[in-house]
């Protein structure tokens, strides 16, 4: 470790931290004015430095320089364009709808956009070209540093200058300002919100295209930048407070020293135990998350988020479920009990039904969380996990029997749920949904990384079911009698007192603090329940794979549960049932027939979200009502 050795980690991580920067930058304004959490917005970012590749290439016949230079600035505007076409087209049709549905569908444009990417520009890495007149370095201090770096470390200020320019000097950005603190005003006043809010996601994915673009010489081009990025973005974004550039800009910085000097220090002996601090990197930017919100809950530069406006759905009051309902149930059950005696112990429909049962009690658990509680978690894929692992674990280390393994790893799950839910629950809005994605992402960083006790990337193997369970079909019987009885156990939860005082700490809380209900532990004790069940969920995937991965609590499989509450609807008890069934079998029946199932999956979540933005269940619900309604009269 040397002076001249941090000063340049620093530079670097300055140089990362414009980029981070203008990414982070165009999703908190789309946030201020449209409300909208952008999940597509790391693909906008992929988008632009796939096509500055794409027209540096074409470009080549006006001369290296010509062409380099003006791909960057062609790129930004083609992604900027892009992402007016997606606002005019599909999210002003659902404004209206939950804002987690337009979450839905912007995941769904992600599916889309990378097959789209993969369709054009093929699967390998493409590494751009040197930027012309910087292509050399400059010695400080003994250290080469190259030049294009200090270039970037200035298109930082300089757009956040430029942008405080457009939002502080113009009409528009007196518009733009207006909206993000009313926009119903605004509309009032006579401002057509239509064409103001695609000025401003064009803005925003134009952003997040030159910040892309600009990366051309410094990372290849690939598909996995769109995942990658968006977790970088919500961090800065939160940490510096939804909606603030300035906050953004500062937060980036921190962000970016904070991993620098990680790099910097490299292996410490502290307290005899030789701590890497390169590997941190991996989650070192949601420690900040964490620490901030923690600490300050509003982010650095952010405020209290007002209520909101939106038209969303409000539940109706939850009644007991009618016979009818009971009856139907039913005769599913016996349909799936008889389902390994029709098929045989060694069909491929088994172990599509083992995948969709456990898919069930993941989601379920997880609506329990977002429907009845209305805490909206962005890192239930952590609790599935630590089941996962803590089964694997278990029954590999510390030899114990699979059946009681099985029992145990829930309680792993739910350990978590305590410790992380006793922070998530002082949150709310956004801010909670970003922590629950924080600690999800350090307790996937610690699992890739602890070679020793987890495998590393590599995961654990050799984790089979007992003996008497070597035939799928008793597995698959075992799986449904656990996920039967995990479902029946929170929907009998929801009907005793502790699901009504989650329902009024969600509805109301401040009446339900002046009735007595004390919110934040209720919800503390439901987030711990959810995370027991989702752990359940992990520990028969472990099983029913015969290996776990640290891919089962990645930022997608979180995402994955989030769609299947979303598309079976978060009003209804079945919602999450039937989503997860819908989505696993799609997500398997794509995979399986085309290359680019990706984007077909997208589509047809795209389809759905058009057709039925409360979800299938809570459609099939309110049909239902309107049925009974006609007969009545």
């Amino acid at each position: 470790m040397s002076f001249s050795g941090l000063l340049v980690q620093l530079l670097n991580g300055l140089a990362g931290a414009s980029s981070l920067f203008l990414v982070a930058a165009g999703l908190s304004l789309i946030f201020g004015v449209c409300r909208i959490v952008n999940f597509a917005h790391g693909s906008f970012y992929m988008v632009g430095l796939y096509a500055a590749y794409a027209l540096a290439e074409a470009l080549l016949p006006l001369g290296d320089g010509w062409a380099f230079w003006l791909s960057i600035p062609l790129a930004a505007l083609g992604v900027g364009l892009l992402g007016a076409v997606v606002e005019v087209l599909l999210l002003r049709r659902i404004y209206k709808a939950p804002e987690l549905f337009q979450l839905l569908a912007t995941f769904a444009l992600v599916l889309v956009i990378k097959d789209a990417v993969l369709w054009l520009c093929g699967p390998d890495e493409l590494l751009g070209p040197r930027a012309p007149g910087l292509e050399g370095a400059v010695d400080i201090l003994g250290r080469s540093f190259p030049s294009y770096d200090l270039f970037l470390i200035a298109v930082g200020p300089l757009v956040l200058g430029a942008t405080w320019l457009l939002l502080h000097k113009t009409r528009f950005g007196m518009l733009v300002r207006a909206a993000t603190q009313d926009r119903e005003m605004v509309g009032a006043l006579g401002v057509r919100q239509a064409w103001l809010f695609t000025a401003v996601f064009a803005l925003g994915a134009a952003l997040a295209g030159l910040g892309g673009a600009l990366q051309l010489p410094r990372e290849p081009a690939t598909l996995e930048l769109d995942l990658q990025t968006i977790g970088s973005a919500f961090v800065v974004v939160v940490v510096g407070g939804m909606g603030s550039l300035t906050g953004a800009f500062v937060a980036a910085l921190l962000v970016s020293v904070v991993k620098a000097v990680c790099v910097w220090l490299g292996v410490v002996n502290i307290a005899g135990v030789d701590v890497a601090f390169p590997q941190l990197t991996l989650m070192v930017d949601f420690l900040v998350m964490a620490v901030v919100l923690v600490v300050r809950p509003w982010g650095l530069f952010g405020k209290p988020q007002a209520a909101s406006r939106s038209h969303g759905w409000r539940e109706q009051p939850m009644r007991p479920l009618q016979p009818a309902f009971w009856a139907a149930a039913g005769v599913v059950l016996l349909g799936l009990l008889a389902v390994p005696w029709v098929v045989g112990a060694e069909s491929y429909t088994l172990v599509l039904l083992v995948d969709l049962l456990i898919a069930a009690l993941f989601a379920v658990s997880l609506h329990f969380l977002m429907g009845p509680a209305g805490l909206h978690s962005f890192g239930h894929a952590a609790y599935f996990g630590l089941g996962a692992y803590g089964a694997a674990l278990l029954l590999t280390a510390l030899r114990l029997p699979m059946e009681l393994a099985l029992l145990l790893a829930p309680l792993l799950a739910a350990a978590g749920g305590l410790l992380f839910g006793w922070f998530a629950v002082r949150l709310t809005g956004v801010y909670f949904s970003m922590l629950t994605l924080a600690f999800a992402q350090i307790t996937w960083a610690t699992t890739f990384q602890w070679d020793s006790v987890t495998g590393g990337s590599n995961g654990l193997t050799g984790v089979w079911p007992a003996a008497w369970l070597e035939d799928k079909r008793w597995f698959y019987l075992l799986t449904l009698l656990l996920v039967v009885l995990g479902v029946l156990w929170l929907w009998r939860v929801l009907q005793a007192p502790l699901g009504y005082a989650l329902r009024a700490g969600r509805d109301s809380p401040l009446r339900a603090e002046a009735i007595g209900i004390p919110v934040a532990k209720v919800q503390w004790l439901g987030f711990v329940l959810a995370a027991a069940v989702a752990g359940l969920a992990g520990a028969l995937f472990a099983f029913s794979k015969g290996s776990i991965s640290p891919e089962t609590m990645s930022v997608a499989k979180s995402v994955d549960g989030l769609v299947m509450v979303l598309l079976g609807g978060v009003q209804t008890l079945v919602g999450p049932i039937v989503g997860a069934f819908s989505f696993t079998w799609l997500h398997d029946a794509m995979a399986r027939n085309t290359d680019y199932w990706r984007a077909a999956l997208g589509g047809i979540v795209l389809l759905l979200v058009l057709l039925f933005p409360r979800g299938m269940a809570g459609y099939g619900a309110q049909l239902l009502s309107w049925l009974r309604n006609r007969q009545a009269k």
